[in-house]
């Protein structure tokens, strides 16, 4: 199968493989500036406002003059996630594979709280840049020492992603029946009318917070993690 053209000059763009244009005159910006304006933009008024001409106006130049710097939106974005990351979490100063996971779980959750549109955006197959290719390789670092297979290990870390992707989407009002938004007093009343179709969501009434939602899922997965670990460890 042919390597998708855009995904190539995405790949380009983001790990420094490209060559700098030497026509026309020196650019106003630099990449990171552009990168930055289009995460204000998506943190304030949500990733539906970013476009090429929008951007351009916020810099204060032309949409031909953007693409000095990015060749199309999808570029665009791929710059944006790249910059709205962060740096990877440190997890050497973390003792044990179970805490070292916790921590990357928080400080993934923190980042994607930070910038409520990238779990959505960085699902599915595309190229990552160097700065968010470091996140699961310092999760996989967590798991270095443990008797779980590469593949296992990469699985690991894609489950612990996941579920703060997951129950980051369900911390959103209106994703879930019971989550705290406008609809949830409809909801309730819905349910309570309905309570021999939905005798079990009608008689709840626990409203799980993001936070708890997490801790809880996430302990799940680890104690599976540490059941699995400990049975492959060597007995002493």
């Amino acid at each position: 199968m042919p390597v998708n053209e855009d995904s190539k000059a995405v790949a380009e763009l983001l790990w420094g493989l490209r060559k700098p244009s030497s026509r026309g005159p020196r650019p106003a910006f630099d990449l990171d500036q552009v990168a930055d304006t289009a995460v204000k933009v998506a943190d304030t008024e949500g990733l539906e406002a970013v476009s090429m001409q929008r951007i351009a106006a916020e810099l204060g130049f032309t949409k031909m003059a953007l693409y000095r710097y990015v060749k199309d939106k999808a570029e665009l974005i791929a710059v944006m996630i790249e910059a709205a990351v962060g740096e990877a979490p440190d997890l050497g100063r973390v003792a044990g594979w179970r805490a070292k996971l916790e921590e990357y779980a928080r400080e993934l959750s923190a980042a994607w709280r930070l910038h409520p549109w990238l779990p959505s955006i960085t699902a599915g197959d595309r190229v990552m840049g160097p700065r968010e290719t470091a996140w699961p390789e310092s999760a996989l670092s967590a798991l270095a020492d443990t008797p779980l297979t590469e593949r296992e290990r990469l699985d690991a870390i894609m489950l612990v992603s996941n579920h703060i992707r997951a129950t980051h989407a369900a911390a959103t009002p209106g994703t879930q029946v019971w989550t705290a938004g406008n609809a949830a007093p409809i909801m309730r009343d819905l349910l309570l009318l309905n309570a021999d179709r939905f005798p079990l969501l009608a008689t709840t009434h626990a409203i799980p917070s993001v936070t708890t939602t997490q801790e809880f899922g996430l302990h799940a997965i680890l104690d599976g993690l540490e059941h699995a670990i400990t049975q492959r460890t060597p007995k002493r």
